[in-house]
């Protein structure tokens, strides 16, 4: 019996040994998470949203180089549509909407953030504009590529009659105005604006089918040098890369534009959104992304570079983060700014 007692000695000293070692790992680990441990892999994934446009791409990707170079958070892209997107950014499967267009969602927008599940935390940028645009050498002409002026006096849809002529494909027939493709939200108001504005007698409305139809068209005609009128907005690659010009509207009134459209489109400032428990979970991603401001000439002009180069929006934000540091350094403290600018050199 005595013999069989000093062989389990050594066998219960190793089990105690072992037990304390293991109740101590699990006891540094908990308090390593419980003191806000900073590494990747105790961070939770940011997950962005991906509408369905090139600006919303590259500003997703600003933000995510941000944060992932900066302060070691995982992101990720999610496709959807805006309803589907704000959907998910109420019920948190997404977290950050860089880009809400809250005249193309109707009430929504305003109802998600009123029930609180979601949050504007700033303006990415404000100065859209959409509507007729002409190129400017229409008007002004172009001594360097030796083209003289169309229509001199075009400075409102109100001069559009006179000049019916010079945007008509041939002699004796009306002019033509390419409007936004069917299927885009514009579309339903540039169409009643054709009647709003009497132009039905001397413009005829051209459906150009797709946005890279409005865009072949316009591209087409000024790199010819010929004139062409219709629907642009900002931003956008196009209005980034040609000297274009906006025609006078009335100013913006709701309740004609409810009535019959017979008014400039409303101006309207772009919000970066978040599913509002982000503001809970990851503070210093929201800091950055309040601090998050550009404009309507920088986007475009990250877009043109997408266009001309045949990039991705992770290579124009990289082309873009390098040329403005004096920009976005200024949203983040100045040891970010050092990890990311070292990872995007």
């Amino acid at each position: 019996m005595m013999k069989c007692i000093k062989m389990l000695r050594p066998m219960l000293l190793f089990t105690s040994v072992v037990a304390v070692i293991l109740l101590a790992a699990c006891g540094s680990e908990t308090n390593a998470n419980s003191e806000g441990d900073e590494s990747q892999a105790t961070k939770d994934k940011i997950v962005f949203s991906d509408l369905g446009w090139n600006s919303i791409r590259f500003h997703n990707q600003v933000a995510a180089t941000i944060l992932e170079e900066g302060y070691d958070y995982q992101t990720k892209v999610t496709t959807a549509s805006m309803s589907i997107g704000l959907k998910g950014l109420q019920n948190g499967d997404i977290d950050v909407t860089m880009e809400i267009w809250g005249d193309k969602m109707g009430d929504a927008y305003d109802e998600a953030l009123d029930d609180g599940k979601v949050k504007q935390v700033g303006i990415n940028f404000g100065d859209t504009k959409r509507g007729y645009f002409v190129p400017t050498y229409v008007i002004e002409g172009d001594e360097e590529r030796g083209i003289e002026p169309m229509a001199p006096d075009l400075k409102s849809i109100n001069d559009l009659p006179k000049y019916k002529d010079v945007f008509a494909k041939s002699s004796n027939k009306k002019g033509e105005i390419i409007g936004a493709p069917s299927m885009w939200g514009a579309a339903k108001a540039f169409e009643q604006k054709m009647e709003t504005y009497n132009l039905s007698n001397t413009f005829k409305y051209v459906d150009p089918g797709s946005g890279t139809g409005l865009n072949v068209s316009l591209t087409k005609a000024y790199e010819a040098g010929e004139p062409w009128i219709g629907y642009a907005y900002s931003p956008s690659w196009v209005l980034g890369k040609y000297d274009m010009t906006l025609l006078e509207e009335p100013e913006y009134d709701k309740e004609t534009w409810e009535k019959n459209y017979g008014t400039a489109f409303p101006d309207q400032d772009v919000p970066i959104a978040i599913n509002a428990e982000l503001a809970e979970t990851a503070p210093d991603a929201v800091k950055v992304l309040k601090n998050y401001q550009t404009s309507n000439k920088l986007t475009n002009e990250a877009l043109v570079y997408m266009n001309d180069n045949d990039a991705n929006a992770k290579e124009a934000a990289t082309w873009w983060m390098n040329k403005h540091t004096d920009i976005w350094t200024e949203w983040v403290p100045d040891d970010v700014a050092e990890e990311v600018e070292k990872a995007i050199k």
